[in-house]
């Protein structure tokens, strides 16, 4: 049990890759060299990794548990992004921040550059568990903003030295409890920190905070300026949050201050009051105080009262004052340093320490905020967005334009209304799916009372057996009975899971688990809050042997809640949903930038055209009326919405068929994915295997039988061949039919689906306490009572019993010495089962047939492992050459061994060591499986290979397993090689041809090593299409010792990764990430949700609520979503961009419009903006966005860099031409004889011109035709011919407008004030339209990219190179095939 505590690393100001003195493990890393950008896990070290797995297979097919999902908390990205990332706070010293990161490398006394390839990261998973405010309190700022190192100095640091972990250890931990014992009265000095940084692991978030109090002299000069300007400061300083704390207070030490400020790494400040409360009670209680061993015996029980509480909550998370060192630290790992001896836990707790729990954690209530309307209201009421159309419609409004101004307000209020209505419906979903109260009896002062369960606090003992508890309000501990529990709603996994009752390890394992991480030792006594329970079985009454004074408590289920409310596991998946990390797609920060951009036009424009007026003479209100309305004219209202049209349409496509989104952000950027990793089992292969048939031992031969296809071609027909004590097919029947985790609830046998496959094919029956699973026709009219009775020796749980059909067990018992017992003989009770455990890769069972008085042990487990259990002798020559001949062409292959325990009682059973069962046995044959590749699987793989998209397999199976699953989807070539990795005798990386061995690559650049000979026996083509396959253990090997350049190729090269742990599958995501890869990840298990969650786009095949890890959930489980997923994320992506760029020209085209018209001091009447954006504007934007993904993935993929030079040359071409357009009409109707000027300074009733008539019905067609133009079709879009509703409303408004042009009605023509024009002039403005419209088109399709790319070419030219930073995979390709090429 480690000495370190746990529960402060969540506050680390640390990167979790930092390097460590290599002297401290030595012996695990056997002197290998580690690199410092590694980021490694614990869990990695705990056995998580896929190759430790059982049966060839990953996680869910094999433990039916939680221990890798609840890892899923996004682990934190390599230190190189954690730098980066806090070099992006502005409201804070971010000096400050980068000292401390440089304070930390020298106190644990290793400095790097990003140029090194080597670092000494190996150790960084046994460091990780370092507390946090070990770290913080050696970096922190003091009141004077000077930076100052915390117990003892550090000044002559060398930053060359290494130190080991002890060293470091007990440097931190300098004057950590000096002169701190005593009451309340005696508090130590509080360290004056003013400002911290805080790492929260769970959230992958880093904060920077400070304290502040409020100065009511600054409130008040606040208050006053509010009032001074309207409110007008108010909403300016909710707006920049950072102004209004300097403001309204001033910073104070932590511990002294009313209010902190929080900043994360995305510039994201909040505000949170500090909670004062009378508390009283020892610092144990709410901190894991960390002993050191070194310290005098009076320093070592060092445990201060803390007589004030002060925290506050953050996103549901509550950071608490440490008393000594002065600053907010999380408890949520928090653990009670009397969980250690199970008797003592089981007495419950007392009514002080009750209290005094909850107040420190409050609640156990996973209850989300829920606003009320109108405080959902004020906030989106108050935002930039709706305050501009309010500025709008209140300067329409005194312009006196009342029926544009309504209109306005009608389309605001529907729209604040659907978005009201849409948050508290998604809302309201959530806190269904959070919520959850119940009634539980809990034991309390040596009662047992019924409280609800939002009364629990760590440490209540509480019964799981009450029949009326359907799921555990809380994360718990098991600590009596066992029961079975779905955890679907935590991991997408269905399969029941067991729980046992915990045993003194179990509590060790709880004091050393670091936050959001559970090892697979603890996972199986370990509850999770949120799991529905399927059954709970108490213990025997009658055992009380071992503490009879529980006796009592003994006849019920008990459980110890050890996390509570937000606390607990499921309290972190609901806040991953309510709080996802900013998705940082380019487009939309582009988007607002060009907004910001066209706001700095308006405010030119503003200044450009007061000065005009002023020069015209017209009056001060008119000018300021007219000014300020053209901002609105320049930023339309409207524009910032048009960037969720086509996101929102594509959402309603996709539930159409069945694909779901939580995160509508994530739609655009599935069009830009690069990469698609793809889980193998139940993704691109079918649930559920298939039992292909049975090879055994034939030991006369020393080879493997012929394939039995069935169980009744397994037993001997006659007794010739039949070793009545012990025979080897019958062992291979019954280890079948027995060793499995299946269970029996409500009639049907649930568990891991390979056990099931495996029993089906038995056709055996199933007892469990008197309950009985018949296979069709199958009828059991035996009950041996002996089984009860062994079990009853010590009053345990009766055994599991098997029954074999009728027919089965008459062939089953003919070959016994004596068979008097009759079909009774063949029934098989399970005495004992040892669980699957991941290091051990295996599961077997204690198994007594009826009347034997021998016992026998059956094992199953991956093929590797069985040389190490099994005799040497037993084996047959063949085992090789079998066991590669059915991996290799995509079978899982299990092996099965035994061996006969004589003369064995039940109470000798369960005395028996698991290492003592499962050694010296005899091999006895394979089970072979077939997995079936999925009906599109191999369609949709060729589909997104022949878009140029990369794909991937990501698995936990067998590496050729895997490989040949690969090869037959067309994953990669079915010529081309496949290079395989191991280490050969002189621990050397060898990369293998897996068909041919003496074709190996350069370890280097990983490329291969050609010859003559070679190079005839594989195609050029094939050769070019090599790739490699990764199994867990190499890649983990190669993140810690390989240097850059290896990991780089091996990244974009490799096709397949085998044996993968979820760990490992989540790190793979970010590394391919940070070679800037999109990644996208479609997986169905539970051990895929750190990775779904990590991806750019994660697409979950799931139901269940392990969606909430994923932005996509698919309930079709096929892959044929991601394709789907992909052309609408295309689509969506480019009509952002078209309607973007349509409601840009919008602006344009009426700036340009109104700027002509203001030089002659007037403007556009009431209706004519009316008509425009009513009739016209908005119908256009809505119905352009309907367009369907065109059908065939494009191998290019769409921009998203919405200010990049093609895309700004295209809209500056088309200002232009209109503009062009708009002068000409101008120039040229100021030449007719009929021409009717402006009168200057008229009010908007009497706007009545030549000028105004023909401008308007001009742009009037420049608005339509412009759609025509930016209406973009393949290769993302369908035609636009068929978007039907698009081209309808184009022929509307077209129509419309030419009746207005050429044959007005009189009422119209009196309402939108027009004037005369001649028929020739109405023919040259509909001819100068179509003019207009033809060089828009061309110099939008032809002209303006080729001047585009001329530019680029000349830049090129200039700067002697690309002009434009590349993607750093792009580049890495290029230099691999380069070096390809050269060998």
């Amino acid at each position: 049990m480690s000495s370190t505590s746990p529960d402060r690393e969540a506050i680390q100001e640390q990167s979790p890759d930092r390097p460590h003195s290599p002297t401290s493990s030595d012996a695990s890393v056997r002197g290998r060299r580690g690199r410092r950008d590694s980021v490694a896990t614990e869990a990695s070290y705990y056995g998580e990794m896929a190759q430790d797995r059982m049966f060839d297979g990953p996680v869910p097919d094999t433990v039916p548990s939680s221990i890798s999902s609840f890892a899923h908390h996004p682990r934190p990205r390599s230190r190189s992004r954690s730098v980066s990332t806090t070099r992006s706070f502005r409201f804070f010293d971010t000096a400050a921040v980068e000292r401390a990161h440089e304070v930390e490398q020298q106190i644990h006394g290793y400095q790097y550059n990003d140029d090194d390839e080597f670092g000494s990261d190996v150790f960084a998973d046994h460091m990780s568990i370092r507390s946090a405010d070990e770290i913080h309190s050696l970096h922190t700022v003091n009141t004077n903003g000077s930076y100052r190192h915390q117990r003892g100095s550090f000044d002559n640091i060398d930053p060359s030295k290494q130190f080991n972990r002890q060293d470091s250890t007990d440097m931190l931990l300098l004057d950590r409890t000096e002169s701190y014992e005593g009451s309340p009265t005696e508090p130590h000095a509080i360290p004056d920190i003013i400002q911290q940084t805080v790492y929260l692991k769970e959230e992958d978030l880093i904060l920077a905070l400070a304290g502040y109090k409020s100065s009511p002299g600054r409130a008040f000069i606040f208050t006053l300026l509010c009032i001074c300007t309207g409110g007008l400061a108010y909403l300016i300083l909710r707006w920049l949050p950072r102004y209004r704390v300097y403001l309204l207070g001033y910073k104070v030490p932590l511990s002294k201050c009313d209010w902190v400020v929080l900043e994360n790494q995305w510039g994201e400040l909040s505000f949170h009051n500090i909670i004062k409360r009378r508390y009283n009670f020892p610092m144990s209680t709410v901190f894991n105080i960390r002993k050191d061993p070194d310290k005098p015996s009076s320093e070592l029980d060092s445990d201060p009262l803390m007589p004030v509480l002060q925290y506050f909550d953050y996103r549901y998370m509550r950071l608490i004052l440490h008393p000594i060192e002065g600053k907010f630290m999380l408890n949520n790992d928090w653990h009670d340093v009397s969980w250690t001896d199970i008797n003592s836990i089981r007495n419950g707790l007392e009514s002080a320490t009750i209290e005094e729990r909850g107040l420190v954690f409050g609640e156990n209530s996973i209850e989300i905020e829920d606003k009320t309307i109108p405080q959902l209201l004020v906030e989106e009421v108050l935002h930039p967005f709706y305050i501009f159309q309010l500025f709008s419609m209140v300067l329409w409004a005194l312009d006196e334009y009342y029926y544009y101004a309504a209109c306005i307000f009608v389309i605001s209020f529907i729209s604040i209304t659907n978005t009201l209505v849409e948050t508290k419906s998604n809302m309201s979903r959530l806190r269904e799916i959070s919520r959850f109260v119940c009634n539980v009896r809990v034991l309390r002062d040596g009662f047992w009372l019924n409280i609800p369960s939002t009364s629990l606090v760590p440490g209540d003992v509480y019964e799981i057996s009450d029949p009326s508890l359907s799921y555990f309000p809380c994360d718990s501990i098991q600590l009596t009975g066992d029961s079975i529990v779905n955890e679907s709603m935590l991991t997408g996994e269905s399969i029941p899971v067991s729980k046992y009752a915990a045993t003194p390890e179990t509590f060790y394992l709880l004091a050393d688990a670091n936050s959001g991480t559970i090892v697979p030792e603890l996972a199986k006594n370990y509850l999770f809050c949120g799991t529905k329970i399927v059954r709970v079985r108490k213990p025997q009454v009658g055992n009380s042997q071992s503490h009879p004074q529980n006796a009592d408590e003994e006849a019920v289920a008990l459980a110890l809640a050890v996390k509570t409310g937000f606390n607990t596991t499921k309290g972190a998946l609901i806040r991953s949903m309510l709080f996802p990390k900013p998705s940082g797609f380019k487009f939309y920060r582009d988007s607002f930038r060009y907004v910001a951009f066209m706001s700095m036009m308006a405010a030119f424009g503003f200044i450009f055209y007061t000065i005009t007026f002023i020069k015209l003479g017209l009056p001060a209100s008119l000018i300021a009326f007219r000014s300020l309305d053209l901002i609105t004219i320049v930023v339309p209202p409207a524009l910032p919405a048009t960037l969720t049209i086509g996101t929102n349409i594509a959402l309603s496509r996709l539930k159409k068929k069945d694909i779901f989104c939580i995160s509508p952000n994530r739609v655009n950027v599935g069009g830009k994915l690069d990469v698609v990793c793809f889980d193998k089992t139940g993704t691109l292969t079918e649930d559920g295997l298939d039992v292909l048939g049975l090879h055994v031992v034939n030991q006369r031969q020393s080879k493997f039988s012929e394939l039995f296809p069935s169980a009744g071609s397994v037993v001997p027909k006659s007794t010739k061949d039949v070793d009545s004590k012990w025979n080897l097919r019958l062992s291979m029947l019954f280890a079948m039919a027995t060793c499995h985790s299946l269970r029996l609830i409500d009639g049907d046998l649930l568990g891991d689906p390979l056990d099931y496959k495996m029993f089906q094919f038995t056709g055996w029956a199933y007892e469990e306490e008197g309950n009985y699973y018949r296979p069709d026709g199958h009828d059991v009219d035996r009950s041996p009572t002996e089984y009860p009775s062994l079990a009853n020796e010590s009053n345990k749980l009766a055994p599991l019993i098997m029954h074999p059909p009728t027919e089965l067990a008459r062939n089953i018992v003919a070959g016994d010495a004596d068979n008097s017992f009759g079909l009774e003989g063949a029934d098989l009770g399970v005495i004992r089962c040892f669980e699957f455990v991941s290091q051990l890769r295996r599961m077997s069972v204690i198994v007594k047939r009826f009347k034997d008085p021998d016992m026998q042990v059956f094992v199953k487990g991956a093929p590797e492992i069985m040389k190490q259990i099994c005799k040497a002798e037993s084996f047959p020559a063949d085992y090789d050459e079998l066991l590669h001949n059915y991996t290799h062409r995509g079978y899982r292959v299990i092996g099965v061994a035994a061996k006969r325990l004589p003369r064995l009682s039940w109470f000798k059973a369960q005395k028996l060591k698991r290492e003592d069962v499962e050694t010296d046995l005899d091999f006895v044959g394979f089970i072979v499986f077939e997995n079936k590749l999925k009906p599109s699987t191999t369609a949709i793989i060729r589909e997104l290979g022949d878009a140029k998209i990369r794909t991937v397999m990501c698995t936990g199976d067998n590496v050729l397993t895997a490989i040949s699953v690969a090869r037959e989807c067309e994953l990669v070539r079915k010529d081309a090689p496949v290079f395989v990795p191991h280490f050969d005798e002189s621990m050397i990386l060898r990369w293998e041809c897996v068909d041919d061995p003496e074709l190996i690559l350069d370890s280097t650049t990983l490329v291969p090593i050609l010859s003559g000979t070679r190079q005839s026996e594989y195609s050029a083509a094939a050769m070019r299409h090599y790739t490699l396959a990764i199994t867990g253990d190499v890649f983990r090997w190669i993140m810690n010792c390989e240097t850059t350049g290896v990991i780089n190729r091996m990244l974009i090269q490799a096709s397949i990764y085998a044996r993968m742990s979820p760990d490992e599958k989540h790190e793979l995501v970010e590394k391919l990430q940070e070679i800037d890869y999109s990644v996208g990840f479609c997986g169905d298990g539970a051990n895929d949700c750190g990775a779904l969650k990590a991806a750019d786009v994660g697409i979950s095949l799931s139901e269940a609520e392990a969606s909430v890890a994923a932005p996509f959930t698919s309930r079709v489980f096929e892959i044929s979503c991601v394709p789907d997923v992909i052309r609408e994320g295309r689509a969506s992506l480019v009509t952002s961009f078209s309607c973007f760029k349509y409601m840009s020209l919008y602006s344009a085209i009426q700036f340009s419009t109104v700027g002509i018209l203001y030089k002659s001091g007037t403007n556009l009447g009431d209706f004519q903006f009316l008509l425009i954006d009513m009739f016209l504007i908005l119908p256009i934007a809505v119905f352009m966005a309907w367009a369907g993904p065109f059908p065939v993935l494009s191998p290019k993929r769409p921009t998203a860099n919405l200010v990049s030079q093609k895309i700004l040359m295209n809209l500056t071409g088309q200002i232009i031409i209109n503009l062009i357009y708009q002068s000409t009409i101008w120039t040229l109707v100021k030449q007719q004889a009929w021409y009717m000027p402006p009168i200057a300074g008229a009010d908007d009733q009497h706007v009545q011109s030549s000028d105004n008539t023909s401008l308007f019905l001009a742009s009037c067609y420049q608005y339509i035709l412009i759609a025509i133009v930016l209406s973009v079709g393949p290769p993302y879009r369908e035609r636009m011919i068929k978007n039907k509703p698009f081209i309808i409303t184009i022929a509307v408004t077209l129509a419309m407008v030419s009746v207005i042009l050429l044959a007005a009605p009189k009422w119209l023509f009196d309402l939108l004030v027009l004037t005369h024009l001649s028929f020739t002039f109405k023919l040259v403005i509909l001819g100068a339209a179509v003019a207009n419209f033809v060089a828009a088109w061309v110099g939008e399709k032809y002209v303006f990219p080729k001047i585009s790319a001329a530019i680029t070419r000349t830049r090129r030219q200039i700067r002697g190179g690309r002009t434009k930073t590349r993607k750093k995979f792009k580049v890495l390709l290029e230099e691999h095939e380069d070096e390809y090429q050269f060998i």
